[in-house]
């Protein structure tokens, strides 16, 4: 018992004896410290670990991700237009566009010789230098609306692309898609072929830009956005709006102005009658004023005529007597 009691005795004391000790109560609070924090961070982790399973790439639109249709439209308007072949070093511009802004030596080179008659080219004709055939691919993504067999033409593509915007691809053989494909830029649609339009250029391809069906110079728009060709669209559409505006404006004005000018045509009638009522008073007057002195010049005549006979009368008395 005695032995028992000593040993709890002694236990107590070395338990005071370690509490006692500056370093005991720091080391417990940084220990404290040190596994709440422990338990914070291995909480916050397994709360990240929950987040991964949503998709923060997806849009506000239930089952449309970033990277659906919207996101290639984008995209396609800012691709280059480039020049429908693998290798734009190994071909030469046959025939240049017919621009009727340019010089008369350039419009002659562009002008296509067909039926004893010369057609302005409305886009450019590409070959080999050795003249052999060679790959025509797509100048830029789109959706082929048409593709026709065509003698004269020899056969022909349409990609459209956005904004009444197409690419069409003529003189050309061994087509490999058709109506409806969706087509990425760079991709081969046909090979270089022979035409009845234009014989003299060989085996080539006849490549146009149309916007709103209106053929544009391709040379000024390779290795440009798509987005420049829609600008400048949307900029002709805004000047042509504000063109008519202004011709709506002048011609409701040149209307306007007869029922203007009736009024002074007016005011010049009646002045022109003041003016000839004042004319007809005034020749009244004078007319007036003559018979006026006819009468008073008449007048002395006849007072003289009979005093002379008055005279002549009393001379012939007199004699008589």
């Amino acid at each position: 018992m005695r032995e028992e009691e000593k040993k709890r005795s002694s236990q107590g004391s070395s338990l005071k004896r370690f509490f006692k000790k500056r370093w005991v109560f720091p080391a417990i609070y940084i220990a404290s410290a040190a596994i709440i924090l422990t338990a914070v961070l291995w909480y916050q982790q397994s709360n990240n670990a929950d987040t991964d399973k949503y998709d923060y790439s997806a849009s506000d639109v239930p089952g449309r991700s970033a990277s659906d249709e919207p996101a290639v439209e984008v995209n396609r308007s800012m691709e280059n237009f480039v020049m429908p072949v693998t290798d734009p070093d190994s071909v030469v511009i046959q025939k240049q566009f017919y621009d009727y802004e340019g010089d008369a030596e350039d419009q002659e080179a562009a002008l296509v010789f067909y039926d004893n008659t010369y057609h302005p080219n409305t886009g450019i004709d590409i070959a080999m230098e050795n003249g052999e055939t060679f790959e025509v691919v797509a100048a830029l993504s789109g959706t082929v609306t048409k593709v026709e067999k065509d003698s004269l033409l020899g056969n022909v593509i349409v990609i459209e692309h956005d904004d009444e915007i197409a690419t069409q691809y003529q003189s050309i053989t061994d087509i490999g898609i058709e109506v409806g494909d969706k087509v990425e830029q760079g991709q081969a649609l046909a090979k270089a072929g022979q035409s009845l339009f234009n014989k003299d250029a060989g085996v080539h391809v006849h490549f146009e830009i149309r916007k709103q069906n209106e053929p544009v110079n391709p040379l000024d728009y390779f290795n440009k956005p798509l987005s420049t060709l829609q600008e400048e669209t949307s900029a002709e559409d805004s000047k042509a709006s504000e063109e008519k505006s202004a011709a709506d404006d002048s011609g409701a004005a040149e209307e306007g102005e007869p029922a203007k000018d009736s009024k002074p045509s007016d005011d010049t009638g009646s002045q022109e009658e003041e003016t000839g009522a004042e004319d007809s008073q005034s020749g009244q007057d004078e007319g007036d004023s003559t018979k006026s002195d006819e009468g008073k010049s008449d007048k002395p005549t006849e007072d003289k005529e009979k005093q002379d006979d008055q005279n002549k009368e009393q001379s012939s008395k007199s004699s008589d007597a």
